[in-house]
């Protein structure tokens, strides 16, 4: 079974591919369309396809640009480029985007078959020698990224050793097995990059002129070191969460005015996404918890009679005592003065 991808803003184009590509097809396949690339990059994420064959000139997204896509996200989707004569050269662009065929307009019973008889053939020695499906290996990427990014040593082993396993029950070739770990491991840094709290580097492949399996592990596990230490040294050695590091450090900080900037740049995270991390993890923004917090404080000193409410005002950081009273009026309903009546404390 194989499922394919037409993608042309002609509707008649279209139609007239998908069934040229039911009926010539030597093997049972599954084709659906789109009108665009933007369209198809939304197929391709609900129902990845085997291959994709796509017009250039199209709409929102063209043909070129959604070549690219396919191959900085998914590389082992097969393209073919479906082109008239005058988008030739324009169409040749997309080989470095790892083009696999082109079938030149108006298209042909014989022109299809005969490149839907080579994509198959293709695939099928790729499955024979130990293809990798693409959802084996995002699983892969996803277990890898929780785990370099919490800095857990174990799932990380867990993770490699899930690789390692199925890799072996396979019959993988020494050189596929490098080529797929270092997409992989490629994969992984762009998905931390897209979080965009530290820069990761790209890696760089493995330099073993006859690659064996142990040196490609070996390979992986250097570059997963490199990535751990990178983020431990961003968070300088802090290997706990980020959000409850933060509660905590308020929590010993409440006299100062701490800013959301300060405590991003004590963890080493970007303001931004900490920002966004706190909101998400807290439902609370990072200003309104610190108030809450000052203001719990502020309570339970208030309940200590030998305190001063001007001098309780500073200890939770308000150097402004009005202020102090309007806040704590504005979360508890009372001034704080109030808030000793009701204790019973003069």
């Amino acid at each position: 079974m194989y499922r394919i991808l037409v993608v042309d803003d002609e509707p008649m184009i279209r139609k007239g591919l998908e069934k040229l590509i039911s009926q010539t097809a030597s093997a049972e396949v599954i084709v659906e369309t789109a009108e665009n690339g933007a369209d198809a990059l939304d197929r391709i994420q609900a129902n990845r396809p085997d291959f994709v064959f796509t017009d250039i000139r199209m709409p929102r997204m063209d043909g070129l640009e959604l070549c690219k896509h396919i191959r900085e996200n998914d590389s082992s989707i097969d393209v073919v480029v479906v082109s008239g004569y005058s988008d030739f050269e324009y169409a040749q662009k997309c080989v470095s985007y790892g083009v696999k065929e082109y079938i030149l307009k108006p298209v042909t019973r014989h022109g299809v078959a005969e490149t839907i008889g080579k994509l198959i053939a293709g695939m099928a020695a790729k499955r024979s020698i130990g293809f990798i499906p693409m959802a084996e290996q995002e699983a892969w990427i996803e277990q890898l990224e929780e785990a370099v990014w919490h800095l857990d040593e174990s799932a990380r082993s867990v993770a490699e050793g899930r690789i390692r396993q199925y890799c072996e029950e396979q019959s993988i070739s020494a050189v596929q097995l490098r080529d797929m770990l270092y997409e992989v491991m490629r994969k992984l840094v762009k998905n931390l990059n897209k979080r965009d709290v530290y820069n990761f580097p790209e890696p760089t492949g493995p330099e073993e002129a006859e690659p064996g399996p142990e040196s490609s592990f070996r390979w992986m596990g250097a570059e997963l070191d490199d990535v751990m230490k990178l983020i431990r040294g961003k968070r300088r050695g802090n290997v706990k969460d980020p959000v409850e590091e933060v509660k905590q450090y308020i929590e010993q900080n409440l006299s100062k005015e701490l800013t959301l900037e300060d405590v991003a740049d004590r963890l080493g995270l970007n303001p931004s996404y900490f920002s966004q991390l706190f909101k998400q993890m807290t439902d609370e923004t990072f200003v309104q918890y610190r108030i809450k917090r000052r203001m719990e404080r502020a309570k339970k000193l208030l309940a200590l009679p030998h305190y001063k409410i001007t001098d309780i005002s500073h200890e939770v950081g308000y150097a402004d005592h009005p202020h102090f009273t309007k806040t704590f009026k504005r979360m508890t309903g009372c001034t704080p003065s109030e808030y000793r009546d009701m204790l019973g404390i003069d």
